[in-house]
């Protein structure tokens, strides 16, 4: 899940190199945290969250394979 989100991140945002994501490992859940660049956040989150929104779908299409939850959180 971590290189998705890893992905679709870098080719939403002008510097590339400075994102980063990071996983956590609960009991019954992952925690995928990630961090851009403060210039990039726009892009990340988009227009009333929509694009936030989409990186979330997406990672949890790709999660029913697995029992656990998982869920994106966008750092600063």
């Amino acid at each position: 899940m971590r290189e998705l989100v890893e992905v679709i991140a870098k080719a939403l945002v002008d510097h590339p190199d400075e994102v980063v994501v990071t996983e956590k490992e609960e009991e019954d859940a992952t925690v995928i945290e990630l961090r851009v660049a403060a210039s990039d956040m726009g892009k990340v989150i988009g227009r009333q969250g929509r694009i936030a929104k989409a990186i979330r779908s997406v990672v949890k299409a790709a999660s029913t394979k697995t029992d656990k939850k998982v869920t994106v959180e966008i750092m600063q």
